[in-house]
C-alpha cells in the first residue's frame, strides 16, 4: 500500500465506491447474508441512517474508497440503545495491510463519543482470519448462533464477539 489511508465520515456520494467494495462478499461469500446485492440508493440512506445513531467511516487512498466501517442498531428495544452491532469491509487488495484495524479504532471512537457501553460483532464461521482479527480489536468470543443463516443451499453458523466501549452511558 502506497502511503497510509485517510479515515474520514462516509457520505452518501461514496455508496457506488462502497457498494463495490461490498457486492463480492454479497454475491460470492458467505461473509454477508444478505442474498441480493443492495442497490446504490439503498447504501446510500444505510449511510445516512448510520451517520445519524451510530456512525460510518471509510478508509480512502489516493482518492479511492477501499474499505469501510460502521455501527448499527444491535436490537430495536430501547434497552439495547447503548449497544451497537459492528462490521468493516475491506477491498481484497487492500487486506492485511491494517486497514481494518484503522477503520475499527476509529469507529470505536466515534461509537464510545456518543455514548455507546457495547459493540457487537457477527462473524460468520469458519472464518479464522476475521475472528483472530476482533479478538486482536479487544473483542471477546461470547457464543455461536448455530445454522442461524441459509445462504448458497446451506447453514451457517454465525460467531458473537463483544467489546466493552465504556462502563456506563452518559447519562439515561
Amino acid at each position: 500500500m502506497s502511503g497510509s489511508p485517510l479515515i474520514r465520515d462516509a457520505t452518501a456520494a461514496d455508496a457506488a465506491a462502497l457498494l463495490a467494495i461490498y457486492r463480492p462478499f454479497v454475491e460470492s461469500t458467505v461473509v454477508s447474508f444478505e442474498i441480493e446485492a443492495p442497490a446504490v440508493e439503498e447504501v446510500a440512506a444505510r449511510i445516512e441512517k448510520a451517520l445519524a445513531g451510530w456512525a460510518w467511516v471509510v478508509a480512502e487512498l489516493n482518492g479511492r474508497c477501499i474499505g469501510y466501517a460502521y455501527g448499527s442498531e444491535h436490537r430495536a428495544r430501547a434497552a439495547y440503545r447503548w449497544s451497537a452491532e459492528v462490521s468493516a469491509y475491506v477491498d481484497p487488495a487492500h487486506q492485511r495491510q491494517g486497514v481494518a484495524r484503522m477503520l475499527y479504532t476509529e469507529l470505536i471512537e466515534r461509537l464510545r463519543a456518543r455514548g455507546y457501553c457495547q459493540a457487537f460483532a457477527g462473524v460468520t464461521l469458519p472464518n479464522d482470519a476475521s475472528i483472530g482479527f476482533h479478538r486482536s480489536a479487544g473483542f471477546e468470543t461470547i457464543g455461536v448462533f448455530r445454522s442461524v443463516g441459509r445462504k448458497f443451499g446451506g447453514w451457517h453458523d454465525v460467531a458473537w464477539l463483544q467489546r466493552t466501549l465504556r462502563d456506563a452511558p452518559p447519562c439515561e
